[in-house]
């Protein structure tokens, strides 16, 4: 779990560099990473399942007086996931800190995070929905766009739509994991595209077009939206679609069509040269690199990945880290199954 107390470290004391500054800032750091410290010590128990001593050192951490604002979101933060993780009985106490931790300042720190189980995600986003909340942890500098990324389409024929299943969810997030790579790009969650899709009752509403993308995107704060298809005909012949459309404008300003054999990761990559370069950003070598590197050139790995952010997106947890595991195990390289692995390891022993 050192990613996870990397991260809460991280948020305790970067938090405090924004909010404080000057020597009066000293007395209330040094506090913060205690705190930081402690909390990362409840993370460590969380990965052993140790729930309820993790617990206590977080309600322990909320007896201190004068505790800084983002060290209460933290606090709460970290309680929230103990708590949820002790089941269903517990879940509407989880909830209750992710409320405690709107009402003190939703915008003073990025949530949610990636170490969040997907329904605390879920819940985060729908307590913020509609409100600046929902907003409020997108980049705002000017040179970087904001895109996002809807799942694919399977328009497969045959015995091919059942056998890839729900591929178009993992090639759009392998999309996402590599637009993450460049600076130029501000990637939004899945989880907001998915909250709005079910606040608009859009989920069951067949294909993703033109006009749905422009809906969502206006809502999720999203510059580009792009959605696709993928088809496989036969064992050697697939097509995939890539369409990208300007928010502000509900025009399709880029698309691209390949074709050939059914290797569908490694078109991904192929792709995403060719459509950061249709939207005018040149990849230097160092993000090449980085994007050949990263997920994966297997249509395997890629199935079992999107076989697991189904079961990710059910709440069921033991079941998405089998598939990651899955997906990992086959490639080793694909770094991305191993981040929710680690993610979904302490909820699949429950």
């Amino acid at each position: 779990m050192k990613q996870e107390r990397c991260l809460i470290t991280f948020l305790c004391v970067a938090c405090l560099i924004i909010s404080t500054s000057g020597v009066a800032a000293q007395p209330a750091q040094q506090e913060s990473e205690t705190i930081a410290t402690a909390l990362s010590e409840a993370m460590d128990l969380y990965s052993v399942g140790k729930i309820n001593d993790g617990l206590k050192i977080t309600q322990d951490l909320l007896e201190r007086e004068g505790l800084l604002s983002v060290d209460s979101i933290a606090i709460y933060e970290v309680m929230s996931l103990l708590t949820y993780s002790k089941g269903v009985d517990y879940m509407k106490l989880s909830m209750d800190y992710l409320k405690k931790i709107s009402d003190i300042g939703p915008c003073l720190i990025r949530l949610p995070r990636e170490m969040w189980p997907q329904e605390l995600r879920d819940a985060w986003n729908k307590l913020q929905y509609g409100s600046d909340g929902f907003l409020c942890s997108q980049e705002t500098r000017s040179d970087v766009k904001t895109i996002a990324f809807m799942e694919f389409d399977n328009n497969s024929v045959g015995k091919y739509q059942e056998e890839l299943g729900p591929l178009g969810k993992g090639l759009a997030g392998l999309f996402a994991h590599y637009f993450r790579n460049i600076s130029s790009f501000t990637v939004i969650e899945r989880d907001k595209i998915n909250v709005v899709l079910t606040e608009l009752e859009l989920q069951k509403s067949g294909a993703v077009d033109r006009s749905t993308a422009v809906r969502v995107g206006k809502i999720i704060g999203a510059q580009y939206m792009v959605f696709g298809s993928l088809m496989q005909l036969d064992d050697k012949n697939s097509i995939m679609l890539v369409r990208v459309v300007d928010v502000e404008t509900s025009e399709i300003i880029e698309s691209i069509d390949k074709e050939g054999k059914p290797e569908f990761a490694k078109a991904v990559k192929e792709m995403v040269g060719e459509l950061s370069g249709k939207l005018n950003v040149v990849l230097n070598d160092d993000v090449k690199k980085l994007i050949q590197e990263a997920g994966t050139d297997s249509d395997n790995a890629v199935t079992l990945y999107s076989k697991g952010l189904e079961y990710m997106d059910r709440y069921e947890y033991k079941k998405a880290y089998d598939y990651f595991k899955q997906a990992y195990d086959l490639d080793n390289d694909f770094v991305e199954a191993k981040r929710k692995m680690d993610i979904y390891r302490p909820l699949a022993k429950g």
